[in-house]
């Protein structure tokens, strides 16, 4: 089975060519002012503009008011919306409706038992996504580039695809896979020279570590 690749934060058009030229199934646009890849609705639009079909585009959100929501789409097509933050399942449930979009949720782990907050949205979104939990010191819910103890996920068994993310780089991604079961993965500052710049030549390795898999 291929391994399934979401590259997320992309922020210029070189980054997203080559995403898109290696083979990337997902890419992620984040909406969240904190962050280094932060994008606004209007450098989304000509992020998106000439996408080909067949690459689902993300918005990566983090507690996301409606019409902050509103504006965004207004502008961006997005396939499905990635919640970042700490959405209930009736959020989940009641924006994936407003929208009409599937709903990717992200859930913080560090230990197993950590997985189990994921058994309250099963019924509700489309995807789960496991990622680290951030430093204390950290500013941002994702994109710390730490990653976690991969063996929790081992023959964790879920009614919902699932997506490994956190700290995964070309490097320890056959590792992350072999440790993890993942048949998805998530990577965002593992391919960058510096946070929120991609580095075209690291989306290229991840990309082609994950087809070698």
């Amino acid at each position: 089975m291929a391994i399934f690749t979401k590259i997320c934060g992309i922020n210029d058009p070189v980054a997203m060519q080559t995403a898109v030229e290696n083979g990337a199934d997902m890419i992620g646009l984040i909406f969240y002012p904190p962050s280094p890849r932060n994008v606004t609705a209007e450098q989304a639009e000509e992020l998106l503009r000439d996408l080909p079909s067949g690459i689902d585009r993300v918005g990566v959100f983090v507690n996301p008011e409606t019409d902050f929501l509103d504006r965004i789409l207004a502008k961006a097509r997005l396939d499905l919306m990635q919640l970042h933050g700490d959405e209930t399942p009736d959020r989940c449930r009641a924006l994936s409706i407003y929208f009409g979009l599937p709903v990717i949720k992200a859930f913080k782990v560090s230990e197993k038992a950590d997985l189990k907050a994921a058994r309250d949205y099963e019924d509700i979104v489309d995807w789960l996504m496991f990622d680290a939990k951030p430093p204390k010191d950290a500013k941002l819910p994702g994109g710390n580039a730490v990653s976690f103890d991969w063996s929790i996920m081992q023959n964790a068994k879920f009614q919902r695809p699932w997506m490994l993310s956190g700290g995964l780089t070309p490097e320890n991604l056959p590792e992350a896979v072999k440790r993890s079961g993942a048949t998805a993965v998530d990577v965002s500052s593992g391919v960058e020279s510096a946070p929120g710049r991609k580095d075209p030549e690291k989306i290229r390795a991840f990309l082609k570590a994950a087809r070698a898999l």
